[in-house]
């Protein structure tokens, strides 16, 4: 029997481990009662910084129109914001990238996998049998996937049964998900059906087996990929470089910085196009004040004409 769930990360994960299995302890009995998940109460008071509106589950909704504007994003435009707000921890790479020249963008959706334990896994699996959930297994946590998300899985770098998905439930992850993604520090199967299959995707590995020897362990919890803690809800930005990870509350203003990025890196080209200047007269800002004041004067009607044009017809 496959059995299913995320990794060990020292004294500090097993300190986390202790205090979910309390929450746990405290929850009514539901699937929330088998598995290590924020009910949607703890999911507002972890993530109540965020400005937007909430989905059924609890994690915190970005607006449709700004996850399409975050495809234009490119990675150091993220970094600018983060770095400068003091989020240095929320890049990830090293992944292998399916469809490269294709932008990931949505809301995280988190699963959490860890090695199979057999007395933690016997217990679990009676508990969600008694209330009505017949196995704990990936596919649990894919059923519950909504438009929009990226189904973001810790598998903790498995590769031999670590594969969270081949072909088939990818094609349902991105029909449930309207070709959200899918990350997963962990392997899939069956890549060259997946690499028809057009939805993002970033994985550590390829494997042949199945997943097995591993419990599921928690939906829509805390979770860390690579270097990145990952909260449910979270903006999901990958593109061939790697992926970030936005905290809701600063979509708006990353979203907003690159604006005027893309702005001064346009009038930027634009002067070197006529050939007058300099690289070290242009960029990274003009030394002669009256370019100093043509850019401003760019930057503001380009801004103006932005933003009309984002304005309901």
């Amino acid at each position: 029997m496959m059995r299913f769930t995320n990794s060990p990360l020292g004294q500090g994960s097993i300190y986390a481990f202790l205090c979910l299995c309390a929450i746990a302890l405290l929850v009514p009995s539901s699937i929330h009662a088998q598995l290590f998940t924020f009910s949607k109460q703890e999911l507002m008071d972890y993530t109540a910084q965020e400005p937007f509106d909430r989905l059924p589950d609890g994690r915190p909704k970005v607006p449709n129109d700004m996850m399409e504007r975050a495809r234009e994003l490119s990675s150091e435009e993220v970094w600018a914001v983060l770095q400068q707000r003091g989020f240095n921890n929320q890049y990830a790479d090293g992944f292998q990238v399916l469809h490269p020249g294709k932008t990931m963008v949505g809301r995280a959706f988190t699963v959490q996998f860890m090695p199979l334990r057999s007395d933690v896994d016997d217990i679990a699996r009676a508990k969600a049998k008694n209330s009505g959930v017949p196995r704990l297994t990936n596919q649990t946590a894919i059923d519950m996937l909504q438009p929009g998300d990226v189904l973001v899985v810790d598998l903790f770098g498995k590769k031999v049964n670590g594969t969270i998905v081949g072909d088939n439930l990818f094609y349902y992850t991105m029909k449930a998900t309207r070709g959200g993604g899918l990350v997963v520090d962990g392997s899939v199967r069956d890549l060259n059906g997946i690499s028809e299959i057009d939805m993002p995707a970033y994985f550590r590995a390829v494997d042949p087996t199945p997943i097995g020897n591993v419990m599921l362990t928690g939906i829509n919890i805390p979770i860390r990929i690579g270097g990145v803690t990952v909260m449910p809800g979270d903006l999901v930005v990958g593109d061939r470089e790697g992926i970030y990870f936005i905290p809701p509350q600063l979509v708006k203003e990353v979203l907003d910085r690159a604006d005027e990025i893309h702005i001064h890196d346009e009038w930027t080209k634009k002067k070197f196009d006529e050939g007058k200047y300099k690289s070290s007269e242009i960029y990274s800002t003009p030394a002669d004040p009256k370019l100093q004041q043509e850019y401003q004067e760019y930057l503001k009607r380009r801004l103006e004409e932005i933003r009309k044009q984002r304005s309901p017809k």
